[in-house]
């Protein structure tokens, strides 16, 4: 009889250590609700909005090279083409006022506005001395950081200043077998102050917020799951307690007989 309890004991105590050390479907399956997405639903538009301390590089453009040369700056990028690794280092930097200085027209205000804005600014001030100007502006240190259960964590600078949440876990190498899926966080300056959302990769809900996008300075931390805090030594090893409580068990069974 004695033996009996123990044996069931025993069995119950396995059966619960193969349920916490096996993820289930709803754990690890992206988009699970996709099916359900509205097909109608348009693309986002996103365009990155310019802040304080982004640096910007600013080509000004025209047939006359030599009208538009006291225009021109050294922005870093001729320094990359060359090999150097100094990229943006002399580009236009935001100051804390939201300005940049900019050669001949002085400071002009840029924080708050799009590329598109800016160049657009630009173009008509310069056309009081350049006819035919044509000029492109573009954030040079554009970047996000992805840290925690991901393959490859780092910062990664993203060239056409322009990438999604489930785009930057792909730069990252995706999930690690032990990474959250249902709670990845965001981290975001806004005003000055950090803003802070969670995302569930399990769902869609996410494709229409304003952290589907990313802008430039993220940070996106994934989790460790569950079973990923237990190998941390944070949570006590489940195969570990069912070792010992199998010798107890085994040692019951020899004293009882």
């Amino acid at each position: 009889m004695k033996y009996n309890v123990v044996l069931r004991a025993a069995v119950i105590l396995a059966g619960l250590w193969l349920f916490q050390s096996c993820a289930t479907k709803k754990e690890i399956i992206y988009f699970q609700d996709a099916a359900n997405l509205d097909q109608t639903m348009t693309s986002q538009e996103f365009n990155p909005i310019i802040e304080n301390n982004d640096i910007l590089y600013i080509t000004v453009s025209s047939i006359d090279k030599v009208v538009a040369a006291p225009f021109q700056r050294n922005t870093g990028m001729e320094n990359q083409a060359a090999g150097g690794n100094n990229i943006g280092l002399q580009g236009y930097l935001v100051d804390t006022d939201g300005e940049i200085q900019f050669p001949v027209l002085g400071s002009i205000p840029v924080a708050g506005k799009t590329r598109g804005d800016v160049a657009a600014q630009l173009t008509e001030l310069l056309k009081e001395y350049i006819t035919d100007v044509v000029v492109d502006v573009r954030i040079v240190n554009f970047k996000v950081t992805v840290i925690g259960e991901v393959q490859t964590p780092g910062v990664f600078k993203i060239e056409d200043e322009r990438v999604t949440l489930p785009q930057a876990i792909g730069l990252a190498g995706d999930f690690t077998e032990d990474g959250n899926r249902e709670n990845v966080t965001v981290i975001r300056e806004v005003n000055g102050k950090q803003r802070v959302t969670t995302v569930d990769f399990t769902k869609t809900d996410f494709f229409t917020s304003e952290f589907f996008f990313l802008k430039q300075n993220d940070i996106v931390y994934v989790e460790p799951s569950l079973k990923g805090v237990r190998k941390s030594g944070f949570i006590p090893d489940v195969p570990a307690l069912l070792s010992l409580v199998t010798v107890v068990l085994s040692t019951v069974i020899l004293l009882t007989r």
